[in-house]
Protein backbone atom coordinates (compact mmCIF):
# COMPACT_ATOMS: atom_id res chain seq x y z
CA UNK A 1 0.00 0.00 0.00
CA UNK A 2 1.29 3.43 -0.94
CA UNK A 3 0.56 5.99 1.78
CA UNK A 4 -0.17 9.55 0.80
CA UNK A 5 1.86 11.04 3.68
CA UNK A 6 4.10 9.50 6.34
CA UNK A 7 5.11 11.63 9.30
CA UNK A 8 7.96 10.51 11.54
CA UNK A 9 7.45 11.58 15.16
CA UNK A 10 4.30 11.92 17.29
CA UNK A 11 5.29 15.04 19.18
CA UNK A 12 3.29 18.25 18.97
CA UNK A 13 4.71 19.13 15.53
CA UNK A 14 4.08 15.71 14.01
CA UNK A 15 0.57 15.33 15.40
CA UNK A 16 -0.49 18.88 14.54
CA UNK A 17 0.77 18.40 10.99
CA UNK A 18 -1.01 15.04 10.79
CA UNK A 19 -4.29 16.41 12.14
CA UNK A 20 -4.28 19.40 9.77
CA UNK A 21 -3.39 17.33 6.70
CA UNK A 22 -5.94 14.66 7.62
CA UNK A 23 -8.66 17.28 7.94
CA UNK A 24 -7.65 18.62 4.52
CA UNK A 25 -8.24 15.20 2.93
CA UNK A 26 -4.80 13.57 2.94
CA UNK A 27 -4.25 9.97 4.01
CA UNK A 28 -1.69 10.29 6.80
CA UNK A 29 0.26 7.75 8.84
CA UNK A 30 2.36 8.78 11.84
CA UNK A 31 5.24 6.55 12.94
CA UNK A 32 6.37 6.87 16.55
CA UNK A 33 9.10 4.82 18.21
CA UNK A 34 7.74 5.22 21.77
CA UNK A 35 4.70 3.71 23.45
CA UNK A 36 3.06 7.06 24.09
CA UNK A 37 2.20 10.33 22.40
CA UNK A 38 3.62 13.77 22.72
CA UNK A 39 7.41 13.58 22.75
CA UNK A 40 8.44 16.30 25.18
CA UNK A 41 4.78 16.80 26.15
CA UNK A 42 4.62 13.33 27.66
CA UNK A 43 3.33 12.19 31.03
CA UNK A 44 4.69 9.22 32.97
CA UNK A 45 3.18 7.14 35.78
CA UNK A 46 5.47 5.47 38.33
CA UNK A 47 3.42 3.50 40.81
CA UNK A 48 0.78 5.90 42.11
CA UNK A 49 2.85 8.98 41.22
CA UNK A 50 2.21 10.82 37.95
CA UNK A 51 4.68 13.22 36.33
CA UNK A 52 4.67 15.68 33.46
CA UNK A 53 8.25 14.76 32.61
CA UNK A 54 9.04 17.18 29.80
CA UNK A 55 7.30 20.50 29.13
CA UNK A 56 5.55 21.68 32.29
CA UNK A 57 3.39 24.28 30.57
CA UNK A 58 3.19 26.23 27.33
CA UNK A 59 2.38 29.75 26.26
CA UNK A 60 0.60 31.00 23.16
CA UNK A 61 1.07 34.36 21.48
CA UNK A 62 0.73 33.82 17.74
CA UNK A 63 -2.87 33.93 16.41
CA UNK A 64 -2.38 30.71 14.44
CA UNK A 65 -1.51 28.77 17.58
CA UNK A 66 -3.96 30.67 19.80
CA UNK A 67 -6.78 29.37 17.61
CA UNK A 68 -5.85 25.83 18.56
CA UNK A 69 -5.30 26.66 22.23
CA UNK A 70 -8.71 28.36 22.48
CA UNK A 71 -10.27 25.28 20.92
CA UNK A 72 -8.52 23.00 23.39
CA UNK A 73 -9.71 25.18 26.26
CA UNK A 74 -13.31 24.91 25.08
CA UNK A 75 -12.94 21.13 24.82
CA UNK A 76 -11.39 20.85 28.29
CA UNK A 77 -8.10 19.53 26.91
CA UNK A 78 -6.10 22.40 28.41
CA UNK A 79 -6.60 24.80 31.27
CA UNK A 80 -4.83 27.80 32.73
CA UNK A 81 -2.23 26.89 35.30
CA UNK A 82 -3.83 28.02 38.59
CA UNK A 83 -1.83 30.51 40.61
CA UNK A 84 0.30 31.73 37.72
CA UNK A 85 0.58 35.44 36.96
CA UNK A 86 1.17 34.83 33.26
CA UNK A 87 -1.04 33.03 30.76
CA UNK A 88 0.42 29.57 31.07
CA UNK A 89 -1.48 26.57 29.76
CA UNK A 90 -1.30 22.98 31.00
CA UNK A 91 -2.91 19.83 29.70
CA UNK A 92 -5.93 18.54 31.59
CA UNK A 93 -5.51 16.29 33.47
CA UNK A 94 -1.86 16.25 32.32
CA UNK A 95 0.30 17.51 29.46
CA UNK A 96 -0.22 14.40 27.37
CA UNK A 97 -3.91 15.32 27.00
CA UNK A 98 -3.00 17.67 24.13
CA UNK A 99 -1.21 15.10 21.92
CA UNK A 100 -3.84 12.48 22.77
CA UNK A 101 -6.55 14.85 21.57
CA UNK A 102 -4.70 15.56 18.33
CA UNK A 103 -4.11 11.85 17.72
CA UNK A 104 -7.76 10.87 18.09
CA UNK A 105 -8.96 9.27 14.85
CA UNK A 106 -5.54 9.42 13.19
CA UNK A 107 -3.47 6.47 12.00
CA UNK A 108 -0.69 6.68 14.60
CA UNK A 109 1.50 3.60 14.82
CA UNK A 110 3.30 3.59 18.16
CA UNK A 111 6.32 1.41 18.93
CA UNK A 112 7.24 1.68 15.25
CA UNK A 113 10.92 2.61 15.23
CA UNK A 114 12.05 3.97 11.87
CA UNK A 115 15.57 2.78 11.01
CA UNK A 116 16.10 4.22 7.50
CA UNK A 117 14.40 6.43 4.92
CA UNK A 118 15.31 6.32 1.25
CA UNK A 119 13.95 6.80 -2.27
CA UNK A 120 12.61 3.84 -4.22
CA UNK A 121 11.88 5.12 -7.70
CA UNK A 122 8.89 7.45 -7.56
CA UNK A 123 8.14 6.98 -3.86
CA UNK A 124 9.75 6.86 -0.43
CA UNK A 125 10.64 3.68 1.45
CA UNK A 126 10.56 3.90 5.24
CA UNK A 127 12.13 0.93 7.00
CA UNK A 128 10.52 0.15 10.35
CA UNK A 129 12.17 -2.17 12.86
CA UNK A 130 10.47 -5.59 12.83
CA UNK A 131 7.69 -4.20 10.58
CA UNK A 132 9.24 -4.08 7.11
CA UNK A 133 8.93 -1.18 4.69
CA UNK A 134 6.27 1.53 4.61
CA UNK A 135 5.87 3.20 1.20
CA UNK A 136 4.88 6.85 0.91
CA UNK A 137 4.45 9.63 -1.60
CA UNK A 138 5.40 12.32 0.91
CA UNK A 139 7.63 12.36 4.02
CA UNK A 140 7.53 14.87 6.88
CA UNK A 141 10.26 14.58 9.51
CA UNK A 142 9.46 16.12 12.90
CA UNK A 143 11.91 14.20 15.08
CA UNK A 144 15.01 16.10 16.30
CA UNK A 145 17.03 17.04 13.23
CA UNK A 146 20.13 14.91 14.02
CA UNK A 147 17.88 11.84 14.24
CA UNK A 148 16.13 12.72 10.98
CA UNK A 149 19.43 13.23 9.16
CA UNK A 150 20.68 9.88 10.46
CA UNK A 151 17.58 8.13 9.05
CA UNK A 152 18.13 9.66 5.61
CA UNK A 153 21.81 8.72 5.69
CA UNK A 154 20.93 5.14 6.65
CA UNK A 155 18.60 5.01 3.63
CA UNK A 156 21.28 6.32 1.28
CA UNK A 157 19.49 9.58 0.55
CA UNK A 158 21.78 12.57 0.04
CA UNK A 159 20.51 16.10 0.68
CA UNK A 160 21.83 18.87 -1.56
CA UNK A 161 24.05 21.68 -0.37
CA UNK A 162 23.58 24.11 1.28
CA UNK A 163 20.53 22.41 2.83
CA UNK A 164 22.59 19.51 4.17
CA UNK A 165 25.14 21.71 5.94
CA UNK A 166 22.43 24.07 7.21
CA UNK A 167 20.53 21.24 8.86
CA UNK A 168 23.70 19.56 10.16
CA UNK A 169 24.64 22.79 11.94
CA UNK A 170 21.53 22.72 14.15
CA UNK A 171 22.36 21.82 17.74
CA UNK A 172 20.39 20.88 20.84
CA UNK A 173 20.87 20.98 24.60
CA UNK A 174 20.37 17.75 26.49
CA UNK A 175 18.51 17.65 29.81
CA UNK A 176 18.52 15.29 32.74
CA UNK A 177 15.13 15.14 34.44
CA UNK A 178 14.54 13.59 37.85
CA UNK A 179 11.07 12.34 38.64
CA UNK A 180 11.03 12.24 42.44
CA UNK A 181 8.48 11.31 45.05
CA UNK A 182 8.73 12.94 48.46
CA UNK A 183 8.17 11.86 52.03
CA UNK A 184 5.91 14.90 52.48
CA UNK A 185 4.47 17.81 50.52
CA UNK A 186 6.94 20.15 48.85
CA UNK A 187 7.17 23.86 49.56
CA UNK A 188 7.37 24.77 45.88
CA UNK A 189 5.28 27.65 44.60
CA UNK A 190 2.15 26.64 42.73
CA UNK A 191 3.60 27.74 39.39
CA UNK A 192 6.97 26.04 39.83
CA UNK A 193 10.40 27.38 40.68
CA UNK A 194 13.30 28.42 38.47
CA UNK A 195 16.33 28.70 40.83
CA UNK A 196 18.78 31.51 40.17
CA UNK A 197 21.82 29.31 40.81
CA UNK A 198 22.84 25.68 41.23
CA UNK A 199 22.35 22.67 38.98
CA UNK A 200 18.54 22.65 39.05
CA UNK A 201 17.03 24.66 36.20
CA UNK A 202 13.36 24.04 36.98
CA UNK A 203 11.25 22.34 39.65
CA UNK A 204 7.53 21.68 39.39
CA UNK A 205 5.16 20.00 41.86
CA UNK A 206 2.83 17.67 39.98
CA UNK A 207 0.61 17.36 43.04
CA UNK A 208 0.05 21.12 43.11
CA UNK A 209 -0.80 20.98 39.40
CA UNK A 210 -3.35 18.22 39.96
CA UNK A 211 -1.40 15.78 37.80
CA UNK A 212 -0.50 13.51 40.72
CA UNK A 213 -3.35 13.98 43.23
CA UNK A 214 -2.44 11.15 45.60
CA UNK A 215 1.37 11.28 45.81
CA UNK A 216 3.82 14.20 46.22
CA UNK A 217 5.60 13.99 42.86
CA UNK A 218 8.09 16.58 41.62
CA UNK A 219 9.77 16.99 38.23
CA UNK A 220 13.31 18.39 38.39
CA UNK A 221 15.03 19.58 35.23
CA UNK A 222 18.78 20.18 35.42
CA UNK A 223 20.80 22.84 33.63
CA UNK A 224 22.28 22.09 30.19
CA UNK A 225 25.81 22.29 31.65
CA UNK A 226 25.11 19.81 34.46
CA UNK A 227 23.14 17.54 32.14
CA UNK A 228 25.88 17.36 29.52
CA UNK A 229 28.55 16.67 32.12
CA UNK A 230 26.64 13.87 33.86
CA UNK A 231 24.50 12.50 31.02
CA UNK A 232 26.14 9.08 31.19
CA UNK A 233 25.87 8.70 34.97
CA UNK A 234 23.51 6.25 36.64
CA UNK A 235 20.36 7.33 38.47
CA UNK A 236 22.05 6.75 41.82
CA UNK A 237 25.17 8.70 40.87
CA UNK A 238 23.12 11.72 39.80
CA UNK A 239 20.94 11.49 42.90
CA UNK A 240 23.97 11.62 45.18
CA UNK A 241 25.22 14.70 43.35
CA UNK A 242 21.95 16.63 43.65
CA UNK A 243 20.19 15.29 46.75
CA UNK A 244 21.29 18.01 49.14
CA UNK A 245 20.43 20.87 46.78
CA UNK A 246 17.13 19.27 45.78
CA UNK A 247 15.90 18.54 49.30
CA UNK A 248 16.76 22.05 50.44
CA UNK A 249 14.72 23.46 47.54
CA UNK A 250 11.80 21.07 47.99
CA UNK A 251 11.62 21.18 51.79
CA UNK A 252 11.03 17.44 52.09
CA UNK A 253 13.15 14.26 51.86
CA UNK A 254 13.31 12.43 48.54
CA UNK A 255 11.63 9.03 48.83
CA UNK A 256 12.37 7.76 45.30
CA UNK A 257 13.95 9.10 42.12
CA UNK A 258 13.84 8.00 38.47
CA UNK A 259 16.11 9.65 35.93
CA UNK A 260 14.87 10.49 32.45
CA UNK A 261 17.34 11.57 29.79
CA UNK A 262 16.25 14.06 27.13
CA UNK A 263 19.07 13.87 24.57
CA UNK A 264 17.44 16.57 22.43
CA UNK A 265 15.72 18.71 25.00
CA UNK A 266 15.73 22.11 23.37
CA UNK A 267 17.07 23.53 20.13
CA UNK A 268 20.11 25.66 20.87
CA UNK A 269 20.28 27.00 17.32
CA UNK A 270 17.41 27.36 14.86
CA UNK A 271 17.09 27.20 11.09
CA UNK A 272 16.56 30.56 9.35
CA UNK A 273 13.17 29.43 7.98
CA UNK A 274 10.13 28.08 9.89
CA UNK A 275 10.28 24.78 7.99
CA UNK A 276 11.99 23.02 5.09
CA UNK A 277 9.98 21.79 2.13
CA UNK A 278 11.53 20.21 -0.96
CA UNK A 279 8.61 19.90 -3.40
CA UNK A 280 10.47 17.93 -6.08
CA UNK A 281 11.19 15.16 -3.58
CA UNK A 282 8.08 15.68 -1.41
CA UNK A 283 10.26 15.92 1.71
CA UNK A 284 9.72 18.24 4.65
CA UNK A 285 11.22 19.07 8.03
CA UNK A 286 9.41 20.79 10.90
CA UNK A 287 9.74 21.21 14.66
CA UNK A 288 11.21 23.45 17.32
CA UNK A 289 14.54 23.71 15.50
CA UNK A 290 12.67 25.66 12.79
CA UNK A 291 9.79 27.52 14.41
CA UNK A 292 11.69 28.28 17.59
CA UNK A 293 12.10 26.50 20.91
CA UNK A 294 9.22 25.47 23.16
CA UNK A 295 5.81 24.03 22.33
CA UNK A 296 4.53 27.05 20.41
CA UNK A 297 7.58 27.16 18.14
CA UNK A 298 7.20 23.50 17.19
CA UNK A 299 3.48 23.97 16.58
CA UNK A 300 3.94 27.05 14.39
CA UNK A 301 6.57 25.26 12.32
CA UNK A 302 4.18 22.38 11.62
CA UNK A 303 1.27 24.69 10.79
CA UNK A 304 3.41 26.75 8.39
CA UNK A 305 4.67 23.64 6.58
CA UNK A 306 1.16 22.24 6.18
CA UNK A 307 -0.07 25.52 4.71
CA UNK A 308 2.70 25.22 2.12
CA UNK A 309 1.80 21.62 1.30
CA UNK A 310 -1.94 22.26 1.06
CA UNK A 311 -1.51 24.19 -2.17
CA UNK A 312 -0.45 21.01 -3.96
CA UNK A 313 -2.59 18.53 -2.04
CA UNK A 314 -4.82 16.13 -3.92
CA UNK A 315 -7.43 14.75 -1.50
CA UNK A 316 -7.37 10.98 -1.07
CA UNK A 317 -10.57 9.14 -0.18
Amino acid sequence: MLHNTVIVGAGIAGLLAARTLHDAGARVTVLEKSRGFGGRMSTKRIGEAVFDQGAQYFTAKDPAFLTWVDRWEREGVVTRWPGTMHRRHVGSPSMTAVPKSLAEGLDVKREHKVTAIGCCGDHWCVDVENQGCVRAERIILTAPVPQSLALLKAGGFVLPEPLASGLAALTYDCCLAFLVTLAGRSRLAADGVRPESGCIAWASDNQNKGVSPNVPAVTLHFTPEFSAKHYGCTDLEVLELVRSEAEELLGAPIASATLHRWKYSRARTTYPAPYVWWPEEQLGFAGDAFGGPRVEGAALSALALVERIKSELVPVR
